[in-house]
Order: structure tokens, then sequence, then C-alpha cells
């Protein structure tokens, strides 16, 4: 089997395991590229932090090195989530719970997830574009889950979902949200449905922890030191 090493993280893949578009991301090292240089701004030391689509496990994993970090990642695609496990295992330490499922905002319910050819584009939309098959997935309280393991940190990529759940849910005890915006999903009414959304919970778009469609919104009210822009242009 192939072992190929993105952002640092050992992944044991075959090509013919994903579609020839995802292959070509993780070899060129595109795959997550954005998310792999700025989700250190979110992740501390010690936090506690909910995954919410965790893809092939490469952020899961990236997570997973910050000192004292616990992780809970969900993964609705079955077989994505059956490649994520074979990337947790191989580079991390038994900090990270991996289950195969969705949290979502609301009573619990079953819910429709349509499996795509590329797994990115695999979501709860089916009017997303062409899909291979339709799954059902049973789906559990967010808020209970964050009550129950004592979250501060939610690290998400959802395809779209994040519009509904960001609304509804109350997040309480989150200190920190950063997730993918996909705004050619929904618009800039989308963007403004969860930005007044988490306003109203206490949260502020964080530009030191932002960029381009990865963005992370924060209640830290802190006083903060000047910081260089030649040191995030570095980053970006």
């Amino acid at each position: 089997m192939n072992t190929v090493t993105l952002h640092g993280i050992k992944i044991p893949l075959l090509p013919d395991e994903v579609s020839p578009v995802i292959w070509q991301a993780i070899v060129s090292g595109r795959y997550e590229a954005k998310e792999a240089k700025w989700v250190f701004k979110a992740v501390k030391r010690g936090d506690r932090v909910l995954e919410l689509g965790s893809g092939i496990g490469v952020i899961t994993s990236l997570m997973a090195t910050v000192a004292d970090v616990q992780i809970w990642a969900f993964e609705a695609n079955p077989s994505t989530a059956d490649l994520a496990r074979r990337v947790i295992d191989l580079n991390t330490t038994g900090n990270v719970s991996l289950s195969q499922g969705i949290l979502t905002a609301g009573a619990p319910a079953d819910h429709r997830f349509y499996v795509r050819k590329d797994l990115w584009m695999s979501s709860m939309d089916k009017d997303q574009g062409p899909y291979e098959h339709e799954i059902s997935l049973a789906s559990a309280n967010i808020d209970d889950f964050i009550a129950e393991h004592k979250i501060n940190v939610l690290v998400m990529d959802i395809e779209g979902a994040e519009r509904d759940l960001l609304q509804k849910a109350d997040l309480n005890g989150v200190e920190r949200i950063f997730l993918e915006l996909h705004d050619h999903l929904y618009g800039l009414a989308g963007i403004r449905d969860m930005t007044q959304a988490l306003a109203a919970k206490g949260y502020a778009y964080d530009p030191r922890g932002s960029y381009g469609p990865c963005v992370l919104f924060s209640k830290d009210d802190a006083v903060r030191e000047y910081e260089d822009d030649d040191a995030e242009t570095a980053i970006a």
C-alpha cells in the first residue's frame, strides 16, 4: 500500500480508493492545504475538540499533535470514515475518538446523506450535484454531546450543513469555532445568517485565525498585542 506524506501526516492509501481528483489533490499537496495552515490558530494546548466532517482524517491528525488535546471526530460517509480511521491510527497516539455518523441541532432524527465520487462533495444536500447513492443516517444532538464531553472548540467542514447547524445549535461552552464556508451553496445570504446567529451567541469573526473560506469565530475578548502582517503572510 502507498504511504503519501501530506502536511506532515502519513496517509496509507491506494490511488483507486479515492477519485482521481482527490488523489491528485493529495499528491500535489493541495488537499486541505488552507485548513492545515490555519487550524492551529483555533486549537490550543489542552483543548477538547469536536470535529464534524473529518474527511480522511488529515486535519484530525494534525490537531492531535497539539499537546494535551482530546478530539472527538465525526464523519458521515462510511467509506471515508474507514479511510480516516486508517490515517488516524497511523498518526495519533490515542487522543482521538472517531465515529461514523452525524450530529445536528434539535431532536435526533433520520437524515438522507448523498455519497458522491469526490468524497469532499458528499453531503446532506441532494441538489448539490449528481450522486452515486444515498444512505440514511440517524443523528444525535450536538448540544448534548458538547455538554457531555465538555467541548470547548468546534472544527467543521460539512459541505453546507453548517448554515442550519450554527443557527439552531446553542453551542454552550464552545469558545472557538473554525470552519470552512461554502458560499457556492448558500451565497452571501447564508454567510449573513451564520454570522448574525453567531454574533447573537457572543462570537466574533477573528481575523487572526481566518483566511479566505477558512474562518475562525471566537469569544476571546482579551487584549490583543500588535501582530506583524509579514508573519501572517508567511503563514498564508
